[in-house]
């Protein structure tokens, strides 16, 4: 027969669309030609191709070849179709039967002696080809990616030669599953009781775990503030099955290191101030995930975030409200998850002295103006909770007799608090709608009424009185308390404190 047929998937965004891999061989001057929208990767997986049919000991057919690559109008990329292109060549060449190719998918990057190398994008590939009931021909170094997906059957493949064997019966793959058994944290990752002082700091890092909640802390150099950001991931709860895997499908089409053992942990994304729009939200021709996806589930740590350039930031205004991000290009565009949650940390003024009681601020008012200015109004309107950290006395830090609570117990409490959410309303506080807030954060009297002035006094806008009623409400859940009473108004309130400043 002349004409074979395999599978195999692309990779757009997180979606991995079916990729028919046709090869068809016609008498004529030998040729080898791949059509279908192949990138310059893809091209090149002619000489791959040739190499690896080669060196496994197989004849390579002097004929004219087509392989096209359907449907035609979706681009390829990557060097993932090498596997597929060379079964389909040999099941037309009449060198492995063609009914052993039923059913089944493949993936790999094939070297010149036909060894089977990773790729990427396994994980979106996996799921997709489980809800066709396909089988799957993957890397072996892909397999505990891959073992992330359930109610699939995987054939990890080494080498060509190996996967020819078993669709020719000789010596068949036996199906694996890699178990991953993942602690919800970190075993190193840094305790909150390293943290001396700073109470009011804590209680806002505890809130933000508990319901969700953006959080901005502002403060001197030195004071502590990207240390407790980088204590939140370890008091968060645990992230759900569709988080883990939205994350985990992320980190596997961007190219970046990616242990599947870690990939139900809370994690942390630092972009350094210099970052573009594009590394924040994602972008290029072939658009790839960028910081706010891959803290999909986890934590977008801005530090120093008065130093981003103000065009940068507002760009993180519709992800804050979406929990997504839809790239559009000329010819392509992908929609990535990026239901992240924001920390920030900056400095009050230029030089980071401002009310500090101890060394004076050298800035005058305009200089700190324009300094707090670089955060615009609707990007403050999104951040739930604005905390004054302020310098600590020596006593404080010093004081080594004192003890601080842990990671640990701050945890239980802040997974009682998230249970009691989930129980009630089915998500977190911060992602509560509009329309049942009504129904979730009942105010009384006297309550409505401190809103109300608050409101007017502060000149809040409308998202910053539905954002102090979620805060409100994770403070009550915190407590234990059913309904939300004056003290968790009034506190909510007090989170404000840029809103104040101006």
């Amino acid at each position: 027969m002349s004409l074979a047929t395999t599978y195999c998937r692309a990779s757009v965004g997180i979606e991995a669309p079916l990729v028919t891999v046709e090869v068809h061989l016609a008498n004529g001057l030998p040729a080898f030609t791949i059509v279908g929208l192949p990138e310059k990767a893809v091209q090149e997986s002619r000489d791959r191709v040739r190499s690896a049919l080669i060196n496994a000991g197989y004849e390579f057919p002097a004929r004219r070849i087509t392989v096209n690559l359907a449907p035609a109008d979706l681009p390829k990329e990557g060097g993932r179709f090498d596997l597929p292109i060379a079964i389909g060549i040999l099941s037309a060449s009449g060198q492995i039967p063609a009914e052993a190719l039923t059913g089944s998918e493949f993936f790999g990057e094939l070297n010149l002696s036909g060894d089977v190398r990773p790729v990427n994008g396994v994980l979106p590939a996996t799921l997709a080809a489980r809800d066709t009931g396909h089988k799957l021909f993957i890397p072996r170094a892909n397999l505990a990616e891959a073992s992330l997906a359930q109610d699939v059957e995987l054939y990890p493949v080494e080498h060509l030669l190996q996967l020819s064997n078993h669709l020719c019966g000789r010596a068949p793959i036996t199906p694996e599953r890699l178990p991953l058994k993942t602690p919800e944290t970190a075993p190193d990752a840094p305790d909150l009781a390293d943290v001396r002082g700073q109470a009011q700091a804590k209680r806002a890092l505890i809130i933000a775990a508990a319901g969700a909640h953006n959080l901005l802390f502002s403060g001197p150099p030195g004071s502590g503030k990207s240390m407790l950001a980088h204590r939140l991931p370890g008091i968060l709860p645990p992230m759900t099955e569709q988080q883990a895997l939205e994350h985990a499908m992320i980190q596997s089409i961007s190219g970046q290191d990616f242990d599947p053992a870690r990939w139900k942990q809370r994690h942390i994304r630092s972009p350094h101030h210099t970052a573009s729009a594009v590394a924040l939200v994602g972008g290029g021709s072939n658009p790839r995930p960028g910081e706010i996806s891959l803290a999909h589930g986890g934590i977008l740590f801005l530090d120093e975030v008065a130093e981003f350039p103000r065009a940068v930031l507002d760009v993180l205004r519709e992800p804050l409200e979406t929990g997504y991000i839809h790239i559009s290009r000329a010819s392509r565009s992908a929609r990535f998850p990026a239901r992240f949650q924001l920390v920030a940390a900056m400095n009050p003024c230029p030089c980071g002295h401002l009310g500090d009681p101890i060394k004076t601020c050298r800035c005058t008012a305009e200089q700190v103006a324009k300094y707090q200015g670089r955060i615009s109004g609707p990007l403050l309107d999104r951040i739930d909770l604005q905390v004054q950290v302020p310098a600590q006395p020596a006593e404080a830090i010093l004081n080594a007799g004192k003890q601080e609570a842990t990671s640990a117990q701050v945890r239980k409490q802040v997974m009682a608090a998230h249970q009691r959410q989930l129980d009630r309303q089915g998500c977190s506080n911060a992602h509560l709608r509009n329309s049942a807030l009504e129904e979730h954060c009942h105010l009384d009297d006297d309550s409505h009424n401190l809103l109300l002035h608050a409101m007017n006094k502060l000149g809040l806008s409308a998202r910053a009185y539905h954002r102090i009623l979620r805060v409100a409400r994770t403070i009550a859940d915190l407590e234990g308390a059913p309904d939300i009473r004056l003290p968790h108004v009034a506190e909510a309130i007090g989170y404000r404190r840029m809103d104040k400043a101006g």
